[in-house]
């Protein structure tokens, strides 16, 4: 079955339709392999900050406190004991701590291909001819996006004005993949809130999810459709 979306230049302005690989952009989605997939990234992308030293790292103890016998005090060996004021811990956290999951390559690229669907499903993939700045312009660029944010996020009759004012603001969030290293785009658009920048062969499930649309441009796509294919990663 054939996919068409729209497309848009960068004024928001529809300049016709394309077509999509079913098999890239109409996969059918499996909530329960998604939230796999999110887990294990976010286990793998976690950093190891809590450490506790145990007895055999933290400073001192070399010398007995006191002799072993004759003092009236209990024996003891090593003022770094666990149980000294300023001693090592017992049991606690270490960096040796490993969260590192693994995941089936096949079933990482299904769920990725599954969260392309679900923007494409939802109406929530903006396609553009092209993206391109003439210089680093914040300004600009926030131009350009604001007028996608007036056409996509729309205003809901039911409620105050206020309420629509709030939820406007809060609803639009995109991620732009870009078909190159743009680094004016990049630059462009790293100091706009709810905004984030990414090359289309770095795309990852977090990062979709994160935002709740997905910018891109013709040529981002097609690389798309040429890298994670049917024949290309034989699913």
């Amino acid at each position: 079955m054939s996919i068409f979306i729209k497309k848009y230049n960068q004024k928001a302005e529809e300049i016709g339709e394309e077509k999509l690989n079913p098999a890239v952009f109409g996969v059918k989605i499996k909530p329960e392999l998604v939230h796999q997939a999110v887990v294990i990234q976010q286990s793998n992308s976690r950093q190891v900050l809590a450490h506790t030293k145990d007895r055999g790292e933290v400073r001192g103890g070399g010398k007995k406190p006191w002799k072993q016998k004759g003092t009236g005090r209990a024996r003891a060996g090593s003022n770094r004991s666990p149980i000294w004021k300023g001693g090592g811990i017992t049991f606690g956290p270490t960096k040796q701590k490993n969260f590192s999951k693994k995941i089936n390559k096949k079933m990482k690229t299904n769920a990725l291909l599954m969260c392309l669907s679900d923007k494409v499903k939802e109406s929530r993939l903006i396609l553009l001819d092209k993206i391109e700045l003439t210089e680093i312009k914040t300004k600009k660029m926030n131009e350009i996006l604001k007028k996608f944010e007036n056409k996509f996020a729309k205003k809901n009759k039911n409620e105050s004005r206020e309420e629509n004012k709030k939820n406007k603001k809060e609803s639009f969030s995109a991620l732009l993949a870009l078909d190159n290293k743009s680094e004016k785009i990049i630059k462009s658009a790293r100091n706009l809130p709810k905004i984030g920048t990414i090359r289309n062969n770095s795309l990852n499930i977090v990062d979709i999810l994160k935002y709740k649309y997905l910018i891109t441009t013709i040529d981002a796509v097609k690389e798309i459709e040429k890298v994670y294919s049917v024949d290309k990663i034989k699913l």
